[in-house]
C-alpha cells in the first residue's frame, strides 16, 4: 500500500506515511539487555526489505529510532544503508553524514521530514518510547499536517523470551488487521507476520 496526496481546504501538501514495525513475543517483549531477544535471519531480512523498498526509485525511506536502538546496531551496519536514519536523543552528540542525523524531539524529526521531498515512507523502528510517540503523538492525527500512521507491521514470536523492554499495547480498535501469514519457523522458533491498517475515521 502507498499513501495518497490529499487536498484539505485550499492547501495541497504531500502525505508522508509513518509505518510502525516491531517484533514481539507472547508477553509483548521486544528487547533484552539492549538487544533483540532472538536471532532470526529471515525476519531481519524481511525488516531490511520492507524498510528499504520504495515505489519511486528516486526516493528513499527514513527510519526513526531511539538512542538505544541505534547503539544496538553493530557499528559496521550503521547507519542502516539506503535509508535516512534519524536518531531521537537528548544526550547524543550531533552526527554529520549523508544518511544520518540526530533529532532532539519527535516534533523536530517530523518537521525535518516534512521538508524532505526525497523521502517516500517513514518507518518507526523503536524502542518503546519511540513506539509510544508514534502511536500517540497528536502530530500524526492532524489532517492539516498530513503525516499519518498508515500501517502497523507486527511479527508475533511464539514464547516468552524474558524481555526487559515491552511494546506499548496499541488501541487495536483504531486498526484493521488485513494480513496474517502462515507460521514460519527458524532455529526452533515459530513466528508469524501481521499487518494492520489504521482506520481512516480514527486519523
Amino acid at each position: 500500500m502507498s499513501c495518497v496526496v490529499g487536498r484539505f481546504r485550499t492547501i495541497m501538501t504531500r502525505t508522508l506515511c509513518m509505518n510502525i514495525i516491531v517484533a514481539v513475543d507472547d508477553c509483548g517483549g521486544i528487547g533484552r539487555n539492549g538487544n533483540l531477544p532472538w536471532k532470526l535471519s529471515g525476519e531481519m531480512a524481511r525488516f531490511a526489505k520492507l524498510t528499504t523498498l520504495t515505489t519511486d526509485s528516486k526516493k528513499k525511506n527514513a527510519v526513526i529510532m531511539g538512542r538505544k536502538v541505534w547503539e544496538s546496531i553493530p557499528p559496521k551496519f550503521r547507519p542502516l544503508k539506503n535509508r535516512f536514519n534519524i536518531v531521537l536523543s537528548r544526550k547524543m552528540q550531533e552526527m554529520t553524514g549523508e544518511n544520518v542525523t540526530v533529532a532532539r524531539s519527535f516534533e523536530s524529526a517530523v518537521n525535518l521530514l516534512r521538508n524532505m521531498d526525497n523521502i517516500e515512507t517513514v518507518w518507526n523502528i523503536g524502542g518503546r518510547e519511540i513506539y509510544e510517540l508514534g502511536l500517540n503523538s497528536p502530530l500524526l492525527h492532524q489532517a492539516t499536517f498530513l503525516f499519518l500512521i498508515f500501517l502497523l507491521y507486527i511479527t508475533r514470536v511464539e514464547g516468552d523470551f524474558s524481555a526487559d523492554v515491552f511494546f506499548p499495547e496499541p488501541d487495536y480498535g483504531r486498526f484493521i488487521k488485513n494480513e496474517e501469514s502462515e507460521v514460519q519457523e527458524e532455529k526452533g522458533i515459530k513466528y508469524r507476520y501481521e499487518i494492520y491498517t489504521v482506520k481512516t475515521n480514527t486519523v
